[in-house]
């Protein structure tokens, strides 16, 4: 099976019944784990990205949060979200079909406090300079969770 033009097949499917233009396969070995679309316009649930969804559905299936041995298949170079769960499950690798730059002309989608353009840029500002107004409130019991689950982990 030609993952690549699944994936394609797919992001079309989504769109020709409302949805956004981003598909997800994730396959060890060439079989499909999980597939899923972008849901976002259908749920207004702004987690519900393909690779997010896909994400929930292998975990369950495979019982783990790492992926060995798994590759993803993805409509476009992952948004920053996606970005950071892939790197949490720890794929082989990842496959992306199209750039930002490429599908720019055709689809935006900017946020109030960054753009797909400059958010790589914003995510490696110091918390204190970044765009979106973060406070550091600490509390030392707070620490005492992380303690608590270390005396439990090891």
């Amino acid at each position: 099976m030609d993952l690549i033009q699944r994936t394609i097949d797919l992001a079309r499917a989504n769109v020709e019944h409302g949805g956004r233009p981003f598909a997800c396969i994730i396959a060890r070995g060439g079989e499909i784990i999980a597939e899923a679309v972008n849901l976002v316009a259908q749920t207004h649930d702004p987690t519900a990205h393909a690779e997010i969804c896909a994400i929930r559905e292998a975990a369950s299936k495979l019982g783990s949060e790492q992926f060995t041995g798994c590759d993803f298949y993805i409509m476009a170079h992952p948004c920053p979200m996606c970005l950071a769960a892939m790197y949490y499950c720890s794929p082989e690798r990842v496959i992306f079909i199209t750039t930002r730059e490429e599908y720019s002309e055709f689809y935006v989608d900017d946020r109030r406090y960054f753009t797909l353009a400059n958010f790589y840029a914003e995510i490696a500002r110091d918390w204190r300079d970044r765009a979106l107004p973060m406070f550091h409130e600490p509390r030392p019991e707070a620490i005492e969770v992380y303690r608590l689950w270390r005396e439990k982990n090891g």
